[in-house]
């Protein structure tokens, strides 16, 4: 299968209200060999405003994003779209992209009125390069060069490459992003080859979940703060909410006090941290593997006979199994539907129905669309479909749906305060803006400087339009 490298450059890191700018991609053989490429850009939609500090770090200036040459957001993802489904079935991988290039690049789908699971549908399978980069570092710890900075590794990927011969001049462009990212997987393919066909084995949906069904208990490792934790777990339930999540139990817990616990102290056992029932997420190329293949320093003073000891007798205890899995649900923290429409990308999947007048929206003409758009089932849909119209063709939308739109992206330009991790707004823009310029030189000084202009001018403006409506 080929594999897909990708990245993103966008206007900040909030991933449900943020914008992609540039999008870059590079198709490879299974070998890591090019066979195709892909990099647009698109300018800036009018009811985002940029995070300073992402300017700051892309180099993006405000007059390049909001050239009216480049092509729309919606134009872009619609180019960006067909590339990939062109380049499909593949393994698509990012660096850091599980938390983030693919949320973006979901919402970006999604609020554009196409099916958002584009990675990991239709035979495709998705990855991410820094889990194996990490990965590496551990099991094969003289493949790579890590950095440490106060004595803690680091893996940003603009410091990672370079220091594994890299020439990374133009870090956190999204093209060179991508190939630097290839580089980082060819060197854990040459000189890590069985963390490299790890990776590859386990970035498949159904390989991940046959595994952890017939493994009696495997090692899960995860990194938090760029620190390896490793437990030794086996699998009793699925999560009733997601069925590509396995639920497993650390098998350094007592199985006979579990057995003979109460369900209140199950949910407290639950609740426990580290929690001692892991989810694994089928398609997200989880890092697991058999008891032989790692060393003993990471079982947890457990010998294997032991492991499947303790794995048997959960597997076998089909009560247990079931009160676990009572626990670990009730364990959740239950939430509110949100009241913002962009967090709700995951409150449910898009019905055929919708998708064919999805489809039929993408090929009718603008003047038709609007039609289309009413049509839909999916409230979530229809609000995006408005905005999309909003933003290119405000005239064809009715009335009402229009003067909805204007509204609510005024309401978020003007708002002194915005919940954490939403977007920004055109005085918390300006602050943010302000606090940086003191200590900027140079060209970052001129590009904030510049932005500071941009968004007095455009905060102006849109006083100036609510004062004269």
């Amino acid at each position: 299968m080929s594999f897909v490298f990708y990245d993103t450059e966008t206007t900040g890191l909030a991933t449900h209200y943020d914008q992609i700018l540039q999008f870059a991609a590079i198709r490879t053989d299974a070998d890591l060999n090019e066979t195709g490429r892909i990099e647009v850009r698109s300018r800036l939609m009018s009811h985002l405003v940029p995070h300073p500090a992402a300017l700051r770090v892309t180099g993006m200036t405000i007059d390049q994003i909001t050239d009216q040459n480049l092509p729309s957001h919606y134009e872009m993802v619609r180019q960006v779209r067909e590339t990939l489904l062109g380049w499909s079935p593949a393994i698509f991988v990012g660096y850091n992209s599980l938390n983030f290039d693919e949320h973006l690049l979901r919402q970006a789908l999604f609020q554009t009125l196409h099916p958002p699971y584009l990675t990991n549908t239709d035979g495709n399978c998705r990855a991410d390069a820094m889990t194996l980069v990490q990965a590496a570092s551990v099991f094969a710890p003289d493949c790579l060069k890590v950095p440490v900075i106060a004595g803690k590794q680091v893996f940003r990927l603009d410091q990672i490459a370079a220091l594994n011969n890299f020439s990374h001049e133009r870090a956190h462009d999204a093209l060179a992003d991508v190939e630097a990212t290839i580089h980082l997987a060819k060197c854990v393919r040459e000189h890590a080859p069985e963390c490299w066909s790890r990776f590859a084995r386990f970035s498949k949906k159904a390989t991940v979940a046959e595994f952890i069904q017939d493994e009696d208990g495997f090692v899960l490792t995860e990194f938090y703060f760029n620190k390896p934790y490793h437990y030794v777990v086996a699998a009793f339930g699925q999560d009733p909410e997601q069925d590509n999540v396995a639920l497993c139990l650390n098998l350094n817990n007592d199985l006979n006090w579990l057995a003979s616990a109460s369900d209140q102290q199950l949910i407290a056992f639950a609740n426990k941290s580290p929690k001692p029932l892991r989810r694994v997420k089928s398609n997200s190329a989880p890092l697991i593997a058999s008891l032989d293949e790692m060393p003993d320093t990471v079982m947890g003073g457990l010998s294997v006979t032991e492991i499947a000891r303790r794995a048997c007798r959960l597997k076998k205890d089909d009560a247990l199994k079931k009160r676990l899995t009572a626990a670990f649900v009730a364990s959740k923290k239950l939430s509110d539907t949100s009241l913002y429409i962009e967090d709700r990308l995951y409150d449910g999947f898009i019905s055929k129905e919708d998708e064919q007048r999805m489809a039929g929206f993408h090929d009718a003409d603008w003047s038709n669309r609007a039609s289309i758009v009413e049509d839909l089932s999916d409230e979530r849909l229809r609000y995006f479909g408005r905005r999309l119209i909003h933003a290119n063709h405000s005239h064809l939308l009715h009335r009402d749906h229009r003067v909805e739109i204007d509204n609510a992206v005024k309401a978020r330009l003007l708002a002194a305060a915005v919940p954490k991790d939403k977007w920004i707004s055109l005085p918390m823009a300006l602050r943010a803006t302000e606090d940086l310029i003191p200590s900027a030189v140079g060209p970052e000084l001129e590009l904030l400087t510049n932005y500071r202009t941009y968004l007095l001018g455009r905060y102006s403006r849109l006083n100036e339009t609510i004062a004269a409506a």
